[in-house]
């Protein structure tokens, strides 16, 4: 081997790391510093998350009111779709709730409570020399009582009060006072518990009642009760439902014909006199102008449902319902929409407790003062109390008359 290699070698094994030898002591050591270091980045972790969390709480409390501006508007571009383009819901039987002061707006305009207000401040007196009337589906007077029913009554103080969907098997005797009404007319269902039934309370005293149509398959159901009056005949009727299936739709559309030759009887000849009253000369029993109203479970026009497009074989607004209707119209008028011709969320009278209905303003118009049209100049108002919703999935309509 040459000098130059062997010094080469020699130079390398001096440069070659030394071996260390690490003490059970000295590992000990070691390991402490590594788990306090772990420790130290830990702690500086959580630090660090809990000030990115506050960071992003703030900066959400300082978005909050933007955001929810935002969805305002999304909101309202979401009623303005359901409105103009109807999509989807299906109206069935089955007939939810949040606290209101008076009435909530979503979009400026229609109410979206789902309880009935603690203030009744909107409602104004009567105009002078009318007569007020109103119509509300109950929808089980036992449950609405428990939602406000008989505060809203008292606020909205009718001459004349018709009620439908009542679910009594008996008169709730004691509900108002004679003092309030005098008479008080009563017609439950006999055919099943808790099923259908109507009522009507008046101030004014009728020349007569009858509770039939000529059709004993419903009058079984308690759907009808007419009075007469000195100057007209009220018709107050729950219309059945065609089904969700439409399984009755053929007994509905004979109720909507027996309906309708009742009207005219009441119109041309009257009821019969009653024996009592045959040999005197009174206008009792004589031809008179009809008010009809009640539930009468049918949209008319695509202008009376949210979304007409995807309802139309669904019960209330299938093409036999609305000529059906379109029959019952003839000589008569739909005093809302006579006074309101372009009016559609304003128009509605039901919100299924499904799907959020209420809340997102789909509903449907069901509920209407139909009158005779040698009285239509009688008629003040007509209009639907839509911020009353929540002792039923109904809301009550009124109708001033004039000089009655």
């Amino acid at each position: 081997m040459t000098e130059a290699r062997r010094s080469t070698r020699i130079k390398s094994k001096q440069d070659a790391p030394k071996e260390v030898v690490v003490t059970t002591k000295r590992k000990s050591s070691i390991k402490k510093s590594i788990k306090s270091k772990d420790e130290e980045n830990t702690i500086e972790k959580v630090k660090k998350t809990k000030k990115a969390k506050t960071d992003d709480l703030d900066k959400k409390i300082e978005e909050e009111p933007r955001e929810a501006g935002e969805q305002l508007k999304e909101t309202e571009k979401e009623i303005k779709e359901a409105d103009e383009e109807p999509k989807e819901t299906k109206k069935v039987d089955e007939k939810p709730n949040e606290e209101i002061k008076v009435e909530p707006k979503k979009n400026g305009k229609y109410p979206t409570n789902s309880k009935m207000p603690e203030s009744y401040v909107f409602i104004t007196g009567k105009p002078d020399n009318t007569l007020k009337l109103v119509s509300y589906n109950v929808n089980s007077l036992s449950a609405s009582l428990k939602k406000g029913f008989k505060e809203y009554i008292k606020a909205e103080d009718p001459d004349i009060l018709c009620i439908q969907e009542t679910k009594l098997n008996d008169p709730m005797a004691f509900l108002f006072p004679a003092s309030l009404y005098e008479t008080q007319i009563w017609n439950n269902c006999t055919a099943r518990k808790g099923y259908s039934g109507t009522a009507i309370f008046s101030k004014i005293k009728p020349l007569q009642v009858s509770k039939k149509i000529g059709y004993p398959e419903f009058e079984k159901e308690g759907r009808v009760i007419t009075l007469e009056f000195e100057k007209f005949y009220l018709v107050a009727c729950y219309v059945p439902n065609s089904g969700q299936k439409l399984e009755r739709l053929e007994s509905r559309q004979k109720w909507d014909e027996i309906l309708n030759q009742h009207i005219k009887k009441l119109e041309t000849v009257g009821l019969e006199k009653p024996d009592s009253q045959k040999d005197e000369n009174s206008n009792c029993g004589s031809g008179k102008p009809v008010i009809l109203t009640g539930d009468l479970n049918v949209s008319h026009k695509p202008v009376d449902l949210a979304r007409p497009e995807t309802n139309a074989r669904s019960a209330g607004y299938t093409i036999e319902e609305r000529t059906g209707f379109d029959k019952i119209l003839e000589g008569r008028v739909d005093t809302f929409r006579k006074l309101n011709p372009d009016e559609r969320i304003g128009g509605y009278s039901y919100y299924g407790y499904r799907f959020n209905s209420r809340e997102k303003l789909i509903g449907w118009r069901l509920d209407y003062f139909v009158v005779s049209e040698s009285i239509l100049d009688k008629v003040v108002s007509s209009f639907v109390r839509s911020e009353c919703y929540g002792a039923s999935d109904h809301v009550p309509i009124v109708m001033y008359l004039q000089d009655f």
